[in-house]
């Protein structure tokens, strides 16, 4: 392989996020169960935040609306004035979550730093990405930082156009098939997976792997030994 960048997914890559979102999410159920089963608040919160994605993009912002909309559907329209500003509440202690490094992280990036140009390449909403960058003290390993509106085929080939590479030469590293690694490899690019113990459904693909650029490991370090570091 004749690697010029390697990039990193964010939240589940190199800190801990969808944790967090399963916490918020089980408030979410106990706040509205006099309405659904927990159950039936997942799968109409899960509904409305896929069609909304369009709207918003990825996410808090997103999803404190997206649950604020559900609550509305779940309770036809009659929710009390208090179970929104809950709502609220809960939102705004997902953006003040701290920033917990996954293991090996900064390791394997001390490793890189300095051999390849490292890139940050992930969804969400610029503001709290940035400020989770920030907040994680990993910032000063990374060329560049893309907060990406999606992880699609064209959103990879724009990122690699601008970083001035070719696909060949692009190595990326996460946790969700579906967006980390499938559209790369797709574009000629190479791709690993370290697999987060907890995923979000949309992620989720019901297939096997098997490319020639793709490789998947347990641990991020184990990176470093495909690289011969």
């Amino acid at each position: 392989m004749e690697l010029k960048v390697i990039a990193f997914d964010a939240d589940d890559t190199l800190w801990i996020n969808e944790t967090y979102f399963d916490e918020t999410e089980k408030k979410f159920c106990g706040l509205m169960e006099d309405y659904l089963s927990h159950q039936g608040i997942s799968k109409e919160l899960f509904k409305v935040e896929i069609d909304n994605l369009k709207l918003y993009g990825y996410g808090i912002k997103g999803y404190i609306l997206s649950m604020i909309e559900a609550a509305m559907t779940i309770s036809n329209n009659t929710l009390p004035i208090e179970i929104i500003e809950k709502i609220i509440q809960y939102g705004k202690e997902l953006l003040e979550k701290p920033i917990v490094l996954l293991e090996g992280v900064e390791e394997t990036l001390e490793a890189l730093h300095g051999k390849y140009k490292l890139v940050v390449a992930t969804k969400g909403d610029l503001l709290d990405q940035r400020r989770k960058l920030h907040n994680s003290g990993l910032g000063h390993y990374f060329h560049h930082i893309e907060v990406m509106s999606d992880k699609q085929e064209i959103d990879y080939s724009d990122l690699i156009k601008r970083l001035e590479i070719q696909p060949s030469e692009f190595f990326m590293i996460g946790n969700s098939l579906k967006s980390d690694v499938l559209p790369v490899l797709a574009i000629g690019g190479h791709a690993v997976h370290i697999p987060f113990h907890t995923t979000w459904a949309h992620e989720k693909i019901d297939h096997k792997v098997e490319h020639e650029n793709f490789s998947a490991f347990e641990k991020i370090t184990e990176v470093l030994q495909k690289l011969k570091y």
